[in-house]
């Protein structure tokens, strides 16, 4: 896909002060279902890359935070190369997620082995940093979801994780856990409030009420941005369960009120570039990455718009030849496979029930358009019936 076009491609500049490049964990376990498509993602931290969108938000973020602006007294940590590889316990258990919850299913996440996955958000590193002492830290990293093919949707994306404590001193005096609570839900609700607005400008903003299994009350942010309302981030006063965790075996001192937030480069840097597709994002075209050699926040501009190649495809879904229960992300996964970024979105066009033996089918299109070129039907075909035998091969279930 990508042609021998040396003025197209940068290197983002001299990236030296990067962390190196974590060694690409093994594959060969039985329970594994990362590919080795998203394994060559890891140590690519393009929210490393000087003069990236999603550098340019985090560096603007971070500022926020560390420089006194939101007019908070704490010293926030920044932490940005930590491993995407955790344990099950740090990305779920240590954040109260029940032992049946759909994240935890193979279908939405990547298991390197049964102890081990990519993270699915950076959260998983909270329990970490607050045993290691920390009371104010930001961690930002590459975070890994087995989900939809579509222009806002991506397996690896960036979060960026916010977490401050607080001590007797800054809780003026509340007794109860009720007006402790209030004092650090302000200040969350206060700190946030003035990052939406530097990045946003003056914008008219909304609190909505939410569930997370590691805050309580949550709340999601939304502002009204370019003539709708758009969610920000999520956030809330961290469980009370959690800090007792931390508390009662490492710091027996440690306060037990603070606030975490969480937020997605991507889905601010879309929103604030105009950019239309996420995919861009991971492109080396130089005609994307000179747009932002500033460093600040400007209009992307599309440099080029090549018309799409749609194929279908039909299979049966209840195959008595596989006893695992079809999920959408399973063909996800063959397609970016086979095909890569070459692909805009997979849509499911329809599902039939058949009269007599009520077998399922499901048909799907999927829509192919490069960012960087025109593609022959031909070479589409290619793909396409790669898909197929992969359908066959991999899923185990029967073409229509």
């Amino acid at each position: 896909r990508r042609r021998n076009r040396r003025s197209l491609v940068t290197n983002y500049g001299n990236n030296s002060h990067l962390s190196p490049s974590p060694v690409v964990p093994s594959l060969d376990h039985p329970f594994c279902n990362v590919s080795p498509s998203i394994a060559s993602k890891i140590g690519t931290n393009l929210h490393l890359r000087a003069n990236h969108p999603l550098n340019i938000i985090k560096n603007k973020i971070e500022a926020y935070w560390t420089d006194g602006a939101n007019g908070s007294s704490s010293s926030f940590v920044v932490r940005d190369d930590l491993s995407p590889v955790v344990s099950l316990s740090e990305n779920f258990d240590s954040l109260l997620i029940p032992p049946d919850h759909v994240s935890r299913s193979r279908s939405d996440t990547y298991y390197l082995n049964d102890m081990s996955v990519l993270r699915t958000h950076t959260s998983a590193h909270q329990l970490q940093l607050l045993r290691e002492g920390h009371d104010a830290f930001l961690v930002t990293g590459d975070v890994y979801r087995r989900d939809e093919i579509d222009r806002s949707h991506y397996p690896v994306f960036h979060q960026m994780e916010g977490v401050k404590m607080f001590n007797e001193d800054m809780l003026d005096g509340a007794v109860t856990i009720a007006d402790r609570d209030f004092i650090v839900e302000t200040d969350l609700k206060k700190g946030l409030e003035g990052m939406a607005r530097l990045l946003f400008g003056d914008v008219e903003m909304r609190w909505v009420d939410a569930y997370f299994p590691f805050t309580t009350p949550s709340f999601e942010l939304e502002i009204y941005f370019e003539k709708e309302w758009l969610e920000v981030l999520g956030c809330g006063v961290i469980h009370k369960q959690i800090l007792q965790n931390v508390s009662s075996r490492d710091n027996p001192s440690m306060s037990k009120h603070g606030w975490a937030f969480g937020l997605g480069l991507e889905r601010l840097a879309m929103v604030l570039f105009s950019i239309p597709d996420i995919r861009l994002f991971w492109t080396d075209d130089i005609r994307f990455h000179s747009q932002f050699s500033s460093g600040e926040i400007c209009t992307f501009r599309p440099y080029s718009k090549y018309p799409p190649c749609l194929k279908d495809i039909s299979f049966w879904i209840d195959n008595n030849e596989n006893d695992k229960e079809f999920h959408p992300n399973d063909l996800n996964e063959v397609v970016r496979d086979v095909a890569g970024d070459i692909v805009e979105c997979v849509t499911l066009l329809d599902e039939f029930v058949h009269p007599k033996t009520k077998r399922v089918s499901h048909c799907w299109r999927i829509s192919y358009r490069s960012m960087e070129r025109s593609l022959t039907n031909e070479e589409v075909d290619v793909l396409q019936e790669q898909i197929r035998r992969e359908v066959t091969n991999r899923l185990k279930l029967e073409l229509r």
